[in-house]
């Protein structure tokens, strides 16, 4: 990371973050193979925290102010400022997972830029998995191209839903009553951003949380976006600092998936949206 940067400089800050995001994943593997997973406190009900989460984040904001020092901050455990040029992120996503040995967990940058974020990063590095992506530019796993699914109808569909104490159980389980009766698999694994990348590669067909933090979700929301899905408008409909609901989708399921949630598309790519994705017999791609 000896390159020379600049404050407008979009294409610096998108190589400085593929090296800063694999640089803390080398670090989180450590304690993950090691006994830093070892180490775990309760913030909350169900909300972990590990000794490796704050040094993660340590390491991410150091090295992203070394560079651009006019850029705020904005992190899941040590918090931050929001300004016109903001980092987002989360230092291990999936909390939970890592401190059981599970190695299904990641790492979440997103750079925001006058209320659009601009580049997204997720990293696992149990996997050696970095999906990244800048606005306008396409999504990629390990430098390849991904494209979300092409999924048509929703008893062929598996879609992931996160949970938070934020919102009533009943709430959460009657949407996921109405996606069942759809004729969905809903499933739960743990890592929200994670679930996202996936949304993005096609290995899932979307992905609802009735609230979700902005460093959980902003660079995820990207990568299905830019991977040809379909998101809702997180920073219309929530905040960054007070977070919001979250959908991300396969294109032929959103409209329903939407409804099913009551959570709002993207006014921008609703008229490429089929208007319904039926529960029984339609076109499936594989």
């Amino acid at each position: 990371m000896d390159r020379q940067f600049f404050s407008d400089d979009l294409h610096g800050r998108a190589e400085l973050c593929r090296d800063v995001i694999r640089s803390a994943g080398a670090l989180v593997l450590r304690g993950f193979l090691g006994n830093g997973r070892r180490s775990v406190s309760m913030k909350g009900p169900q909300d972990f925290l590990t000794e490796v989460d704050a040094a993660s984040e340590a390491h991410i904001r150091c090295a992203l102010a070394a560079h651009f020092p006019e850029d705020s901050f904005f992190g899941e455990e040590g918090g931050g400022a929001i300004s016109e040029r903001v980092w987002v992120v989360d230092p291990i996503d999936g909390t939970a997972n890592y401190a059981r040995g599970i190695p299904h967990f990641c790492i979440s940058i997103a750079f925001v830029q006058s209320g659009s974020t601009e580049i997204a990063a997720i990293y696992n590095p149990a996997q050696d998995e970095l999906y990244f992506a800048r606005r306008g530019q396409g999504a990629t796993r390990n430098g390849v191209p991904i494209h979300v699914a092409q999924t048509a109808r929703f008893d062929a569909a598996s879609l992931e839903m996160g949970w938070s104490m934020r919102v009533p159980n009943t709430a959460y389980l009657g949407v996921m009553e109405a996606l069942l009766g759809m004729g969905a698999n809903v499933r739960r694994a743990g890592s929200g951003a994670l679930a996202l990348a996936y949304v993005a590669d096609g290995r899932s067909d979307g992905y609802i949380e009735l609230h979700m933090n902005s460093w959980d979700c902003l660079a995820g929301l990207l990568l299905v976006s830019e991977a040809g899905g379909v998101v809702c408008p997180y920073l219309e409909i929530g905040s960054l600092d007070a977070g919001g609901p979250a959908l991300a989708v396969a294109p032929a399921l959103a409209s329903e998936t939407s409804r099913a949630s009551n959570i709002p598309l993207d006014a921008a790519v609703i008229p490429a949206c089929r208007q319904t994705a039926p529960a029984c017999p339609a076109t499936f791609v594989d």
